[in-house]
C-alpha cells in the first residue's frame, strides 16, 4: 500500500475521534512548548549575562592584592588594606608588556556627595585616563581629565548618570558645577554615558571618577594603589597577557620562585565562562524537567493506540482478509502515531514561541528563541511517535484475521 494512502487512512481515523486525538496530543504539546520556552529563557539569560559582562570590558584584566597570611584565629588579612601594588608596578607593565594596550591604577572610597541641599551616598574611584578605554566607556558630554590633572592631583571629576539624576534638577547641565565629596570640592568636567546595571546587579552609573592621585592624596592619604585595571590587545591574547602580567609583577615584587603570588589576576573571560556554564547547567536542568512531559505524552500515545487497535480489531481483520499484509497494518498504525506526534509538535512549537514572547513582554525576562531547539523538538516528536507507536502497531499487524473478524 502506498504511503500516501496510509497517510490518508491515518488522518481519517484521527478525524473520527477529534477530541481523543487532541487529548492524546496534549502531552506532546505541553512538552514541546515547555522545552522551547525553557531553552529560550536559558539562552536569553546566557546572552544577557555575556552582554552585561562585555559592557564592563570584554578584554579587561583586573589585578588585586592578595595574601595567604592569616592573623589570630586563622582569619585572613583584609585585602583592601594590603599594600602590595604600587605605581612602580604600573610603570613596569607599561614598559615591559607586549600584550597590554592600556593600564590604569585604581583607588576608591565611599562617602557622601553634596550639591547645594541635595546629597547622595556613592563611590569615588581614582583612575587614570586609560580607564575609560579599558572599560569602553564614552562621555555623554564634557571632557575627561588628562595627565596634567594627574600630576597636579587636580580636584576635577567625571560623574555617572545616577549622580546627575540625584544631585541636579532635570535639564540642568552639571558640567562646570562644583560638588563636594566628604567636604572636598570637585569640579565636574564631564558626564559619563549610561551603562546601567552590571551582571552582579550593581549600578555602574552610580560613580564618580577622578584622577587617582587626587583620591590617593586628598581623600585616602595612602601611597599605594588598591587595584590595577588593564586591557589586553584583544580577547584572543588575554591568556598571554595574564601570563605576562604574572611574570612582570613577580619580578617587580622581587618574589622568589618558591614564593606565592601576592596578587590575584582575574579576567572577564573567566567570569563570562563561569556565568555561561552556570546558565547552561540551569538550561539543561529546566529542559530535562520539561522533557518529562514528552515522555508522558509518548505514554499517552501508546495507551490510545492500544485502545484504537482494540476498537478496530474487526477493521483490521477485514483489511487482512482482502489482502492487506502485516507490514501494511503496522505502517497504518505507526503513521497514525507519528501524525499525532507531529501535529502535537507543530502546535507545541507555536505555543512555545508565543509563551517565550509573553514571558519577555510581561515578566521582562530575556529570551532567545533557538532554531536548534525547534529542530530537536520536531525530531524528538517523530522519534516519540515511532517509539511509542511501534508496539501497538506490531500488535495490530500480528492479529489473526479470522479471530479479528469474529471479535466483538
Amino acid at each position: 500500500m502506498k504511503l500516501t494512502n496510509l497517510l490518508q487512512i491515518a488522518i481519517r481515523a484521527l478525524q473520527r475521534n477529534k477530541l481523543r486525538a487532541l487529548l492524546t496530543m496534549l502531552g506532546i504539546i505541553i512538552g514541546v512548548a515547555a522545552v522551547i520556552a525553557m531553552v529560550a529563557i536559558g539562552q536569553g539569560s546566557k546572552q544577557s549575562i555575556q552582554a552585561q559582562l562585555s559592557s564592563m570590558g570584554s578584554n579587561m584584566i583586573t589585578v588585586r592584592p592578595y595574601s595567604n597570611v592569616t592573623v589570630g584565629g586563622g582569619a585572613r588579612l583584609d585585602q583592601s588594606g594590603l599594600q602590595t601594588l604600587t605605581l612602580n608596578d604600573i610603570k613596569a607593565i607599561q614598559s615591559e608588556s607586549k600584550f597590554i594596550n592600556e593600564v590604569s591604577p585604581a583607588v576608591s572610597a565611599r562617602g557622601q556627595v553634596i550639591n547645594g541641599n541635595k546629597n547622595w551616598p556613592t563611590q569615588i574611584m581614582g583612575v587614570s585616563p586609560d580607564y575609560l578605554k579599558i572599560r569602553d566607556w564614552s562621555l555623554k558630554e564634557g571632557v575627561s581629565f588628562n595627565n596634567e590633572n594627574i600630576a597636579a592631583a587636580a580636584k576635577v571629576c567625571l560623574v555617572g548618570q545616577t549622580i546627575v539624576n540625584n544631585l541636579f534638577n532635570p535639564g540642568e547641565d552639571p558640567v562646570g558645577k562644583i560638588i563636594r565629596f566628604n567636604k572636598i570640592p570637585f569640579t565636574i568636567i564631564g558626564v559619563l554615558s549610561a551603562k546601567g546595571e552590571n551582571a552582579f546587579g550593581s549600578d555602574q552609573d552610580d560613580i564618580i571618577l577622578a584622577p587617582y592621585t587626587t583620591v590617593q592624596q586628598r581623600i585616602l592619604a595612602i601611597p599605594y594603589i588598591q587595584n590595577i585595571y588593564a586591557a589586553s590587545t584583544s580577547e584572543s591574547t588575554t591568556d598571554s597577557a595574564v601570563a605576562e602580567l604574572t611574570n612582570i609583577l613577580r619580578k617587580s615584587h622581587k618574589l622568589k620562585p618558591s614564593d606565592d603570588d601576592d596578587f590575584l589576576i582575574r579576567t572577564m573571560s573567566e567570569l563570562i565562562n563561569t556565568f555561561s556554564s552556570t546558565s547552561q547547567l540551569l538550561t539543561v536542568l529546566l529542559t530535562a524537567i520539561a522533557a518529562i512531559s514528552l515522555v508522558i505524552g509518548g505514554i499517552g500515545i501508546m495507551n490510545i493506540m492500544y485502545v484504537s487497535v482494540t476498537e478496530r480489531t474487526k477493521e483490521i481483520g477485514l483489511r487482512m482478509s482482502i489482502g492487506a499484509r502485516g507490514i501494511d497494518i503496522l505502517m497504518q498504525f505507526l503513521i497514525e502515531a507519528i501524525v499525532i506526534s507531529i501535529i502535537g509538535g507543530i502546535i507545541g512549537v507555536l505555543l512555545g514561541i508565543g509563551a517565550s514572547q509573553l514571558i519577555s513582554i510581561f515578566l521582562k525576562w530575556p529570551t532567545l528563541i533557538s532554531v536548534s531547539s525547534i529542530v530537536i523538538s520536531f525530531a524528538v516528536c517523530g522519534i516519540t511517535g515511532i517509539f511509542f507507536g511501534y508496539y501497538p502497531a506490531v500488535k495490530a499487524s500480528r492479529l489473526d484475521p479470522i479471530e479479528a473478524l469474529h471479535y466483538e
